[in-house]
């Protein structure tokens, strides 16, 4: 019996069960057992829980350091959670060379590249970056973001086919295998821009009614230039912001949760549905 090659059509992409899990066991799956991850300064928790998970050591910086030692996998995060923050070309070109160079695989996660406002971001893997090859890099897109399929676990890892591969051998004998219903439901949404356009003008909508509402209160917004959420501080610690917006009947994320960077910032959500957000924006305008 002659088995199909399930990497015949594109050898530099494998369907996974959402992001989350691949930022979470990606460490693992790609057989690290000794070093240090470098996550950015203010991070989706999940990075470091993978790495600990994995037995390794974490270092937060937003540049490439001059001492390699050590490191065995660098995480990007652009557009960026919980802050917005988009990288620059320059930006992620110096971490394409810095990890080339040093022989550690560069992997981003572009969950939220669909939903640029100020800028348009750019992938890791874009000519204008990688080159003419993805050697050394990766990255982890969602459905759930742009296309609100939060509930499927759809999400896909690409970029450099022998780290692919690598990881695929690993997931198929853990079972890490997305049902062919939800893989068919992936290439209909990947299929269709016009979904995506209209649930990012969903997002644009309520994101001009809450940053005014913000500003109009008298905090600042940072950064926020793209993503699904407003990286608002009061110049004071976080949980006293969460206590005043507590008082206003408005839930936020601390900025604390996301490493000690972010302990002077909140991050307030565009998700809530249209009838909460303006609610919101009423009550920090009252």
């Amino acid at each position: 019996m002659t088995v199909a090659d399930p990497f015949a059509a594109d050898p530099s992409v494998v369907p996974t069960i959402g992001s989350k899990e691949q930022v979470a066991l990606l460490p693992t799956l790609l057989g690290l057992r000794e070093g240090t991850v470098l996550i950015p300064e203010v991070a989706y928790p999940t990075y470091e829980v993978g790495a600990v998970l994995s037995g390794l050591a974490v270092r937060r910086t937003d540049t490439p350091p001059d001492d390699a030692a050590g490191v065995v996998l660098v995480w990007l995060n652009s557009p960026g959670n919980p802050h917005g923050r988009v990288l620059s070309d320059e930006q992620l070109r110096g971490w394409v060379t810095w990890g080339r160079a040093h022989g550690v695989p560069v992997v981003a996660d572009e969950c939220y590249a669909t939903l640029g406002w100020d800028v348009q971001p750019r992938s890791l893997l874009h000519p204008a970056v990688a080159g003419d090859d993805h050697t050394g890099l990766l990255a982890v897109h969602s459905l759930s973001k742009q296309s609100t399929a939060a509930g499927y676990r759809a999400g896909l890892l690409s970029g450099d086919p022998a780290l692919v591969r690598r990881v695929w051998e690993v997931r198929r004998h853990l079972g890490l295998l997305v049902p062919g219903p939800v893989q068919a439901a992936m290439a209909a949404a990947l299929a269709d821009d016009a979904h995506v356009d209209a649930q990012r003008e969903r997002y644009r909508s309520r994101r001009e009614r809450l940053s005014a509402a913000v500003r109009a209160s008298g905090a600042r917004i940072d950064h926020s230039e793209a993503g699904l959420y407003l990286w608002v501080t009061r110049d004071e610690d976080c949980w006293a912001t969460i206590d005043w917006l507590a008082g206003l009947g408005v839930v936020a994320a601390p900025g604390s949760f996301y490493g000690p960077a972010g302990a002077r910032h909140v991050r307030m959500a565009l998700t809530a549905t249209d009838e909460r957000i303006d609610a919101a924006a009423e009550r920090l305008t009252a």
